[in-house]
């Protein structure tokens, strides 16, 4: 799996939205501001995460985004297959690639089989609702240092 820019502010973007979930719209320059993105590069992102049903968004003054669906129904894995493609660390591991001459005999494709499984047991069990929950903790931590 290779996560580009554009997939981890995809993420990041879903994340802020999923931290305020019930309200109400979050803007376009907030949101960049906050996940310290390019507004024109995130305004792409947007679009693209509102098309593919995750996100909505409201025109106005008082516009914005707000997610398209509760955050625990969106995965980790729903973002980056949408935005990124395929999670499979090789193209043989795709069960209909026939390509390579080597496949019935290749070693190495039981290997990234089994990465391939352990990544989407992962990125598919992380929910946005639970990274929300972690996220809402990290900010509540306090530092003692001196």
């Amino acid at each position: 799996m290779k996560l580009t820019f554009k997939g981890d502010y995809a993420l990041k973007a879903v994340l802020d939205l999923a931290t305020r979930y019930g309200q109400g719209v979050v803007t376009i320059h907030e949101m960049a501001e906050r996940i310290d993105a390019p507004v024109k590069f995130l305004e792409q992102i947007l679009f693209d995460l509102k098309r593919g049903g995750f996100i909505e968004s409201r025109r106005g003054n008082a516009g914005g985004y707000l997610l398209g669906k509760p955050p625990r129904d969106i995965t980790v894995g729903d973002i980056v297959r949408f935005v990124d493609g395929p999670i499979e660390p090789i193209a043989c591991v795709n069960c209909t690639y026939t390509e390579c001459r080597d496949l019935a005999n290749c070693v190495f494709k039981n290997l990234w089989q089994r990465v391939f499984q352990a990544t989407s047991e992962i990125v598919d069990t992380v929910n946005f609702e639970d990274l929300a929950s972690q996220a809402s903790l990290a900010q509540n931590t306090f530092s003692y240092a001196i």
